[in-house]
């Protein structure tokens, strides 16, 4: 996946006229730094299954615009005050800004979609920006719960996260009309499984754990959220235990609410060997999915091999 990123902003010039300044400077500030993960997976989908370039622009740029629509509205919601490491658009732009910019993006994916003539794509789209404010509702019911549990949150993230890494494997072979059901089944799972992956190493990050971007610590905890590895760690801790995760200031005084550093680890030890589980799983569905590619395809499977140690494991790619 060493394909360099094109502009990711610019499909037609009807999406971000000039006339609009404020509207393309906010979106310059958000696209600009981004690693556009989501859009080299369609491009890594069309190379195998020789996609037009228009449909491969089309789509690698419809999920960047469902995905940073998707961000705008998170970190408003969230109040965060920083995304790639700046200034979150509600606070440089304000917040009604950043409620209209978002919006503003997913409408112009639903017009570029239908100048595409593809109705299921379409319909399936527009289903997965529903799972992704149906996963933020949900999400925010959330916060506060120190007893919420790893099913719950795999439900949220099946909706915010996993849905758009399933968009991106099952987006470009509806685009060429290939519907099989079983087809699209397995596409559904292993895009489910790629999401939580992405979602629990993500997750892990607030905890220190193969932090290799440096990303802030504790921060979820902090804001009154417990994330997947935060739920699982605390599976079977008493009240009192519970009280004292939620009053943790820094890692070491988190580490004592939960029986120490060796406890910890021993944590993070069972909830890896759970998601490699997940990542057995991943390659079944893909030994599955060789009957569904045609000659010339295979090598899909030589893109999708690398995703769970780049997503979990966060591997670099070579």
């Amino acid at each position: 996946m060493q394909r360099n990123v094109i502009d990711l902003k610019v499909y037609d010039s009807k999406d971000f006229p000039a006339y609009l300044p404020k509207l393309n400077s906010l979106y310059d500030d958000l696209f600009n730094g981004g690693k556009g993960f989501r859009a080299k997976m369609i491009w890594m989908m069309s190379d195998s299954l020789s996609l037009n370039s228009k449909t491969e622009l089309l789509l690698a740029q419809t999920i960047e615009f469902i995905h940073n629509a998707s961000l705008l509205h998170d970190d408003l919601v969230d109040r965060s005050h920083l995304r790639r490491g700046k200034p979150t658009a509600w606070l440089k732009y304000t917040p009604e800004y950043a409620v209209l910019a978002g919006d503003y993006l997913l409408a112009r994916v639903m017009v570029n979609l239908s100048s595409h003539g593809n109705i299921k794509l379409v319909h399936y789209t527009s289903e997965v920006i529903s799972d992704l404010l149906e996963g933020e509702w949900l999400q925010d019911s959330v916060v506060g719960d120190f007893f919420v549990t790893l099913d719950q949150l795999d439900r949220i993230h099946n909706l915010k996260t996993a849905s758009l890494f399933k968009w991106c494997l099952r987006a470009p072979f509806i685009a060429l009309e290939r519907y099989d059901e079983e087809l699209h089944r397995i596409l559904e799972e292993m895009g489910t499984i790629l999401g939580q992956l992405f979602q629990r190493s993500d997750d892990l990050l607030d905890y220190d754990v193969r932090n290799f971007e440096g990303k802030a610590i504790l921060g979820d905890l902090k804001s009154g959220y417990l994330n997947s590895f935060g739920a699982f760690v605390c599976e079977g801790l008493s009240r009192q235990q519970i009280d004292q995760v939620v009053r943790s200031k820094d890692l070491e005084s988190f580490y004592n609410s939960v029986g120490g550093k060796s406890a910890f680890d021993a944590k993070l030890k069972a909830f890896d060997e759970t998601n490699e589980k997940l990542i057995r799983l991943y390659f079944h569905h893909m030994d599955r999915l060789k009957v569904y590619l045609k000659p010339g395809e295979e090598k899909l499977l030589t893109y999708l091999n690398p995703l769970t140690d780049l997503l979990y494991w966060r591997k670099k790619n070579s």
